[in-house]
């Protein structure tokens, strides 16, 4: 069993679609293993039992014989007549305790299925019992879906397939030779020059033979790359196959586009020729701070840091793309974004992505085809490289999703700077000098909470590298710390800037006139009362673990009486206190309403656990506290008051 831990801290790190409670009164629920399914084959996630949402808030039930309840998990998660594949180790299960005294519950951390590993299914029914997860529900695969996940196990590129009947009659020929003509001022390309049209296809991959049967002939990547239109739309090759580009540059809404680039007969329409045309727009228009430049051929050439993201975007989208999928390869452009859209699902997780130094291609030849135009040398691996030219800038991080049903892959590049000038001057007089101790993450999150208004844990996880957990870490820090306040609960968690209108609204006390949120012992009290006077600091000679000298919008009571204030302050002044009086200082606190054990221990600048474990719980079982929740003792939003003397069971 795991040490005790403070468990409603541990469930409200995880926010998103990654996780999910269940009751586990009657032992293991039928449909813990529908959701295991479900996260081996998106994105992974955490499940509780012994854990129910209710509303807004949490219930901990517990587990009735926690360590049985684990070894029927384990038996039937290596029961391949049950579940397909068991991707967990010893660590990812566990038994978790809020107090020792109090229920157990258990935790499942399940990983995102690699390639290999998908689908993952259930009661050996893969065409009927695969799952996925999309948004907070599980949901069963159709079979078009599972056939999908079977092939990217493949180590076979997808676009190796020969196509029987085609030929270099589908081809396109001035697609072919201007390749070559593009080709020939690169080193791959120089050493190809004296190669015919079946060679150059063969050193490509758009021609091979399979030497098992002995076949030859056009490859999908061939046709793909330049073939003609209506070849590659053929029942027997890509029946699909769509190309988009949409310039949005109007605000009038009965215009969709201002601009569009779709095959329509004026232009051939394969990757090559999409690749090129679609080159030529970007190298303009709005949002492009350098025009790119082109060389007496008309090829791009990448200049600047931004131009060779876009140009990385553009070719991940066509290599990366699954052409069997629904949608097509769509790039939409609006004055201040694009976003890059193509078919498929990732074949490595978003975070390994968003990392980098790992590389999954699904059409290899085609990412070879663009590497020899010097177009896609770091396509495989490039969206860290797009997130630091966009940094480098100081535009708003890129943001990749994947989304099922259709099964899509979209990487958004905002070309909005995160510190326009507007910007930096509402942060720094809302919290002065502070302000400039913020880490590039937490200067992100600020900035793009007062720009959209708001931010969320899952908003930032498609723009920072970052785990959630630590991102929530991170809003809670900014929270306490004064820059943020939060509204909602666990996965619906909203963060506003603290000063926004739409921070006070939730009650939030705004910091003016430059005013820092930790400056000469204020506190943001708006009555100007303050909790932590004279410039004393919660902690004093190392007698807290608080670290922080103010109180934040969950910790704050501004009507908190003056004689209230002077009493817990004499507290939080002293090394040690007796326990007699702690109990009688909490009593007197709580005699006022219902407080929080994370107010009274900020108050008190003392830890909440010992505060819990020493105090608060000791003195409900006494009679002298009750909770608000008495029913729920772990509620997230459990507080406690004094029961008045004349009550039964009460204390003076």
């Amino acid at each position: 069993m795991d040490e005790p831990v403070n468990l409603m801290d541990v469930l409200s790190c995880y926010e998103g679609a990654d996780v999910e409670y269940k009751s586990a009164r009657g032992g293991l629920p039928a449909s813990l293993w529908e959701t295991y399914c479900a996260f081996a084959n998106s994105g992974g996630g955490t499940i509780w039992l012994g854990v129910v949402q209710r509303g807004e808030g949490l219930e901990i039930q517990g587990v009735m014989a926690p360590e049985k309840l684990l070894s029927d998990f384990w038996n039937t998660v290596n029961n391949r007549s049950k579940v397909s594949l068991n991707l967990l180790r010893n660590e990812d299960v566990a038994i978790v305790c809020a107090h020792v005294t109090e229920p157990a519950v258990l935790r499942i951390h399940v990983p995102r299925a690699d390639r290999r590993q998908r689908p993952v299914f259930l009661r050996n029914d893969p065409l009927g019992s695969t799952f996925r997860r999309n948004h907070e529900g599980d949901y069963r695969c159709t079979e078009a879906e599972v056939r999908r996940m079977f092939a990217d196990q493949s180590e076979e590129p997808a676009d190796s397939r020969i196509l029987p009947g085609f030929s270099t009659e589908d081809l396109h020929p001035d697609s072919l030779r201007h390749f070559r003509l593009l080709a020939e001022s690169t080193r791959l390309g120089e050493t190809w020059r004296q190669e015919d049209d079946i060679g150059l296809l063969r050193k490509l991959g758009g021609w091979r033979r399979d030497r098992t049967t002995n076949a030859e002939g056009l490859t999908l990547a061939g046709l793909l790359m330049f073939g003609r239109n209506e070849a590659i739309r053929d029942p027997a090759a890509v029946p699909g196959f769509h190309l988009d580009y949409r310039e949005r540059f109007s605000d009038d809404p009965a215009i969709r586009w201002t601009d569009r680039l779709t095959p329509d007969g004026t232009w051939e329409g394969n990757l090559f020729q999409f690749y090129r045309l679609v080159s030529l727009k970007l190298a303009s228009g709005p949002g492009i701070k350098r025009p790119f430049q082109t060389d007496a051929t008309g090829r791009r050439v990448a200049v600047t840091r931004i131009d060779e993201a876009l140009q990385e975007s553009l070719v991940n989208a066509l290599i990366h793309a699954d052409y069997t999928g629904q949608g097509g390869v769509v790039i939409d452009r609006y004055p201040d974004r694009l976003i890059f859209s193509n078919p498929g699902t990732l074949l490595v997780s978003r975070e390994q992505l968003m990392a980098g130094g790992i590389s999954e291609c699904r059409n290899k030849s085609l990412q070879l085809m663009f590497q020899v135009l010097g177009a896609g040398d770091k396509a495989g691996s490039g969206i860290d490289r797009i997130r630091a030219s966009w940094a480098a800038e100081h535009w708003q991080s890129p943001e990749l999703r994947e989304v099922f049903r259709p099964d899509r892959v979209l990487l958004e590049l905002p070309m909005v700077s995160l510190l326009p000038e507007t910007v930096l001057t509402d942060l720094h007089a809302r919290f002065g000098r502070v302000f400039g101790e913020l880490s590039g993450d937490e200067l992100q999150a600020v900035a793009v909470a007062l720009e959209t208004g708001k931010v969320t844990n899952q908003h930032l996880q498609g723009m920072l590298t970052m785990h959630r957990v630590d991102i929530t870490n991170m809003l809670g820090s900014l929270v306490r710390r004064g820059f943020l306040v939060s509204d909602g609960i666990g996965r619906g968690t909203r963060y506003f800037v603290a000063t926004d209108q739409s921070a006070e609204n939730q009650g939030a006390s705004p910091v003016s006139d430059g005013a820092s949120p930790v400056s000469d012992g204020a506190s943001p009290v708006s009555d100007g009362a303050s909790l932590v006077s004279d410039g004393a600091s919660p902690v004093s000679d190392g007698a807290s673990p608080v670290t922080s000298g103010y109180i934040s919008e969950g910790e704050r009571v501004s009507d908190l009486p003056p004689e209230l204030h002077h009493l817990a302050r004499s507290i939080r002044e002293q090394r040690r206190t007796h326990p007699e009086q702690m109990r009688q200082v909490i009593q007197r606190l709580c005699s006022w309403d219902y407080l929080t054990a994370q107010q009274m221990a900020t108050w008190l600048g003392r830890s909440k656990k010992r505060l819990q474990d020493e105090f608060l719980r000791p003195m409900c079982a006494a009679g002298v506290l009750t909770m608000r929740y008495p029913k729920t003792p772990n509620h997230m939003q459990q507080a406690y008051r004094a029961i008045p003397a004349n009550e039964e069971g009460g204390l003076a």
